[in-house]
């Protein structure tokens, strides 16, 4: 956690200070997925964040968006095992998808026509996602 935090504190994540409506056990029963451990530290110690990391932009949605924001774009309901966590501000969402194996991997896939063949790498854990945004690593070389 201290690479995750470090990187939270360097971008100046907002820290939650009041109870989330909401919590990690509602969205993990609504999207039938045991949430990863760096990724629910997130949710519940800090609130979402709409900014640039390195050189992409990033909105990350809060505990309290997380359902609805899902249920908007029928993410949960059209993906098998992925829950989208954000939005890149371009058309395209970031999720957490996670197969049958338990193997966790962040993606970046576009809001229309969702179809996992569309899905983009761009993490093996939410730490991941974020250690190379902070080095400035692209989606797309």
């Amino acid at each position: 956690m201290d690479d995750l935090q470090q990187i939270m504190s360097k971008y100046d994540f907002p820290k939650r200070d009041i109870k989330a409506s909401v919590e990690v056990a509602d969205v993990e029963s609504y999207s039938s997925l045991k949430l990863p451990k760096d990724y629910t530290f997130y949710l519940e110690n800090y609130f979402g964040i709409d900014q640039f990391i390195g050189v992409e932009f990033i909105k990350l949605w809060s505990l309290e968006e997380i359902i609805e924001a899902n249920k908007s774009y029928n993410i949960v309901a059209e993906l098998t095992r992925t829950i989208g966590i954000g939005s890149n501000g371009s058309g395209e969402f970031i999720g957490i998808e996670i197969d049958k194996f338990d193997h966790i991997k962040i993606i970046l896939s576009p809001f229309v026509g969702l179809n996992s063949k569309n899905n983009t790498e761009i993490g093996n854990s939410f730490t991941d996602f974020l250690i190379r945004l902070d080095h400035k690593i692209e989606w797309f070389p």
